[in-house]
């Protein structure tokens, strides 16, 4: 199944393909024009959308899912699984068939731009405000490309009835952003993001008169916004939560990038440090504190740790090139951050804030109770006053599915007809025909050219095309197999139909 699988992902192209009479310039006209005036007014743009004539309330579009990379699958595994309704009412309560499954969906991994986490580390907010707009705008929109060699655009892709922010940093600085933009385009399409439905999630988990600490694992974007922290502690307040309850948040540096197999990061293919390196290190701006050494408990094995010793103990040069040791480092300077406050609260749950990280909850349990059991030289617990003995982990996506079925409920929006087996799954890929773009040897931007462009100068530096193994790795294409089995098989469905389109356009052309 998963060769047939591979092998119809690499021969994918999409259905009822609607070219352009005309072949396109890659890049549109260079002027500092914003992306959302472009969008609603430009209309001779390629990111420009007819919103007098978008089909607001009709029940049987698809609703559209987006975060920076694969990670977002996570949440549409939640949506795609949820069952706690019943599905011709509609009213609560299980009744054992799933409540989307006359939804379609269509989803887009922002794979080119990604980490969305780091644009506000090097002050390019307005940047990826920009790539979250063009984000929306493929959703809203109807262009696509074949792959990344098409020089001609689609244009059957059908639009959406509402908008599902599958991105926390995405999120903590776009989705007012979103909402302001369909505001002005006078387009009434809900915008749902994961913060709001991960901080319900975790005050159910928390008493009323409860004190506990909630850890935050996000991006180092996500953090920097304090979007959760700020949105916690406001909603416990009007939900009338009268304990104390204290948030620390740890900005997960190279964990989704590693899900995801950014080479900034992770490179499986490496034996030895490489300059190009942007994770934790013993001398950077994210340290890995020497003294740590023995609770980090870095697995070395298979280049998982890279050095430039054959000792680890004499490494001068330390670099991580595993999730899981990013994972080890991140929950270790967490509870660090924890022990050092002196607070008397314990570690009660982790909100994962991050869409990636839910790949990981095995390994996080598992590292969360070597900690809790690590002992001193002297014997005595290192953390166990500070944290619970079975914390939990929070995954804001099965909130988002619930927001998202009360919204439809609400806005009377279900399809009553639809199938969840004709959903659609794209990501974008550096666009080769823009000569604007710089991109590295292996098809990708360069972190300095990535995070070095400017917003308001609005060309495609992307194209969207339909997942395939050409723009996703056999490893992770194996992750999706196990790990989100449901949406890999809508994945390979959206596929099969492609394959069988591309046979019949051969044929006709002989």
């Amino acid at each position: 199944m998963k060769r047939y699988f591979l092998f119809v992902l690499t021969s994918a192209v999409l259905i009822g393909c609607k070219k352009e009479d005309k072949k396109r310039i890659a890049t549109d006209d260079q002027t500092t024009t914003d992306i959302v005036n472009t969008i609603i007014g430009k209309e001779d743009s390629f990111y420009h959308i007819d919103f007098k004539n978008y089909p607001i309330g009709d029940k049987t579009l698809p609703i559209g899912v987006f975060d920076s990379g694969t990670g977002g699958l996570t949440v549409l595994k939640a949506i795609v699984n949820y069952d706690q309704n019943q599905n011709e009412s509609h009213e609560k309560g299980s009744d054992g068939e799933l409540d989307f499954n006359r939804e379609t969906f269509i989803y887009l991994g922002d794979q080119a731009n990604m980490p969305y986490g780091n644009y506000s580390g090097v002050g390019k907010v307005d940047l990826l405000n920009e790539h979250i707009i063009k984000d929306a705008q493929f959703l809203l929109g109807n262009k696509y490309y074949s792959d990344g060699l098409d020089k001609d655009v689609n244009t059957d892709k059908q639009p959406v009835k509402a908008l599902v922010i599958a991105c926390n940093t995405a999120t903590a600085y776009g989705k007012d952003y979103i909402e302001e933009f369909l505001a002005k385009a006078n387009a009434d399409i809900k915008v749902i993001g994961v913060i709001d439905a991960g901080v319900r999630g975790t005050l159910e988990s928390i008493k009323k008169d409860e004190d506990a600490i909630v850890g935050v694992l996000a991006t180092a974007g996500t953090v920097a916004s304090k979007g959760y922290s700020n949105t916690l502690l406001k909603m416990k307040d009007e939900l009338g939560y009268k304990g104390n309850i204290e948030v620390f948040s740890q900005g997960g540096v190279g964990i989704a990038e590693a899900v995801d197999e950014d080479s900034d990061y992770f490179d499986r293919n490496l034996k030895k440090p490489r300059d190009a390196y942007k994770g934790p290190s013993l001398d950077g701006d994210v340290k890995i504190d020497r003294t740590l050494f023995d609770i980090y408990n870095f697995d070395f094995d298979n280049s998982k740790m890279l050095c430039d010793s054959e000792k680890t103990d004499d490494c001068s040069i330390l670099q991580i090139n595993d999730a899981k040791n990013y994972v080890r480092y991140h929950l270790v300077t967490l509870m660090e951050q924890i022990r050092h406050s002196k607070s008397t609260n314990k570690l009660k749950s982790i909100i994962l804030g991050c869409t990636h990280y839910p790949y990981m909850t095995q390994e996080i349990s598992e590292i969360l109770k070597e900690l809790y059991n690590y002992k001193d030289k002297d014997g005595v617990y290192r953390y166990r006053n500070s944290m619970a003995a079975d914390i939990k982990l929070i995954d804001p996506a099965v909130d988002t599915a619930k927001e998202l079925h009360e919204h439809l409920k609400n806005e009377s929006l279900f399809n009553p007809d639809g199938d969840m087996l004709q959903s659609e799954f794209y990501i974008s890929v550096p666009n080769k025909d823009n000569t604007n773009n710089i991109i590295d040897k292996q098809g990708r931007f360069p972190y300095d050219y990535k995070y070095g462009r400017n917003a308001h100068e609005i060309q495609e530096y992307v194209k969207v095309v339909p997942f395939s193994r050409k723009n996703i790795s056999e490893d992770i294409l194996d992750r999706f197999q196990k790990q989100i089995p449901n949406v890999y098989q809508l994945m390979q469905n959206f596929n099969e139909r492609n394959s069988k389109t591309e046979e019949l356009k051969e044929e006709d052309k002989i």
